[in-house]
């Protein structure tokens, strides 16, 4: 029962770990509506879910390998950072005319908000390290059961989604306090985050990995 309760804390703490993620959610609450930005936490979810997959019925020294491999920190990296510049351009471009004659951006269908969220969280193979490290914890204590494991990592990423709603919710009520150039600032401060995280774990590569540990 111990071992549940920490679940909660966990996906707590996720919801408000800083990165990409974290801004694009709440940039999509506070200038579009709250259902886009929940699909769009919903792909998120779900490549939390993929990874705890990965990383339960993979064998741990290929893990090990993946999740330190320079390469994918390179390629995930490139990709974030051409996404970023791509979602700075676009939006310099639209900047004058949003500025001018503000509306809110159309509504987005639901399978690209959910293909979004998913990719820019698949992106980061940070991420699959995290996981990896909490399931090499809690395994054992669970006796690796399969059932006993499932239901860990369902109340973390219920716990996560919830804490998220919250943060959704809190941030649609900046919508009444946005004007044509505040968007417009958010909008380019999230692109300038994306592109920032992508040259992180660009950089990272370079950086000694056997002092890069993420401790439980």
């Amino acid at each position: 029962m111990q071992e549940y309760v920490a679940a909660i804390p966990i996906g707590v703490f996720l919801s408000f770990m800083i990165g990409p993620v974290f801004f694009v959610l709440l940039e999509t609450a506070a200038t579009k509506s709250i259902k886009e930005a929940l699909l769009f936490d919903i792909g998120v979810l779900l490549g939390d879910t993929a990874f705890i997959l990965i990383a339960y019925f993979s064998s741990y020294k290929l893990l090990m390998q993946l999740k330190d491999n320079p390469k994918l920190y390179f390629f995930g990296g490139a990709i974030m950072f051409v996404y970023g510049v791509f979602s700075l351009v676009q939006t310099k471009k639209e900047g004058i005319k949003s500025i001018n004659n503000i509306t809110l951006e159309p509504k987005s269908q639901n399978y690209k908000l959910v293909l979004k969220g998913f990719l820019l969280n698949f992106m980061n193979i940070g991420v699959l390290g995290f996981w990896l490290g909490i399931l090499i914890n809690i395994g054992p204590k669970l006796n690796m059961d399969g059932a006993k494991i499932a239901l860990f990592f369902f109340i973390t990423i219920s716990s996560y989604f919830i804490t998220d709603i919250g943060k959704v919710t809190l941030a649609k009520q900046l919508k009444k306090k946005l004007t044509p150039l505040r968007i417009f600032k958010i909008k380019k401060i999230v692109a300038w985050i994306i592109i920032i995280f992508g040259l992180f774990l660009i950089i990272k590569i370079y950086l000694p990995l056997d002092k890069i540990k993420i401790h439980f």
